[in-house]
């Protein structure tokens, strides 16, 4: 099958994101690849298709740098470090310099608003970061868009929620014994199915709007002890008993304790009214029904 207008999406970072992404846009039948951080699975991407080629972090090698020169389309799926955003340092000299780029997407992170104490935020909202982690993603969402406002490069930025999908989900602590229940009253998280992600990055693409921030988010954020209770019983298995978050902060990592220090409820209205989307999975409940039913497919 001859490939349509020559598109070509190149990802850095195949993660389970850019995957979800790889698989709804090869309907169209795009040319697709990105890279991985090993051999292993640069070869397990390649028996799927997917033209991925190994990139540790640092500098672009012939190879890398070959695939983003032919890339109509890029997507940033890999995560700033302590040092900043190796995908920006490595990368927007050869990018701000192509002028053939249809569309750029930053992933980005919902963290960037810090805590709201439970209010509505969108995408007008300040970005007040509470951890070093999510001032990083701050960071690296301004390198990013410098190159929109600098170069006029068609850069987009998604702050996404919690992502889950099969594999990926409250079944797998369930499954392991590892699911816990806390209980904070009025806290609640925002999440997304990672399907919903790829049809939102696709309604993108369609429909470029160059310097646009979007949430990605489902319609309900929920505490996270009423999903891990709901799984439970998809399973069959009673769930794990309520502690108060109070008792159990201190066995906490950093990085969780972090996500709970943050209360914030996410805005999803620009994705459905400018870009047209229509949730498959509007809430936990039909995620998690279709997530369980992939699984046991």
């Amino acid at each position: 099958m001859t490939r349509r207008d020559g598109r070509r999406l190149f990802c850095f970072g195949l993660g389970f994101s850019a995957h979800s992404l790889i698989k709804h846009l090869r309907i169209a039948d795009w040319q697709t690849g990105g890279t991985a951080r090993s051999p292993e699975k640069v070869s397990a991407l390649k028996a799927e298709g997917i033209d991925a080629v190994v990139w540790d972090g640092g500098a672009l090698d012939e190879p890398v740098q070959t695939r983003l020169q032919a890339a109509t389309h890029i997507l940033i799926s890999t995560p700033p470090g302590e040092a900043g955003d190796p995908a920006f340092a490595a990368a927007h000299q050869l990018i701000a310099a192509k002028s053939d780029i249809q569309w750029l997407g930053y992933l980005s992170t919902t963290g960037v608003y810090g805590d709201t104490g439970g209010a509505l935020v969108d995408e007008t909202a300040p970005l007040n970061p509470s951890s070093p982690r999510s001032q990083r993603r701050v960071d690296a969402e301004a390198q990013w868009m410098s190159l929109f406002y600098d170069f006029g490069i068609r850069v987009h930025v998604f702050r996404l929620a919690g992502i889950y999908g099969p594999g990926r989900s409250p079944f797998n602590q369930i499954r392991s014994r590892q699911a816990k229940r806390i209980n904070k009253p009025g806290h609640a998280f925002s999440r997304i199915h990672v399907d919903d992600i790829a049809r939102i990055l696709a309604k993108s693409i369609a429909n470029p709007k160059p310097g646009a921030v979007y949430n990605v988010c489902d319609d309900e954020p929920a505490p996270p002890a009423e999903v891990t209770a709901y799984a439970c019983g998809l399973l069959g298995v009673e769930p794990p008993p309520l502690e108060e978050f109070e008792t159990v902060k201190e066995r906490m990592s950093p990085m969780a304790l972090s996500f709970w220090n943050d209360n914030r409820r996410v805005d999803n209205r620009k994705i459905r009214e400018e870009l047209g989307v229509k949730l498959a999975y509007p809430d936990y409940r039909s995620g998690l029904n279709a997530v369980l039913a992939e699984e046991q497919t």
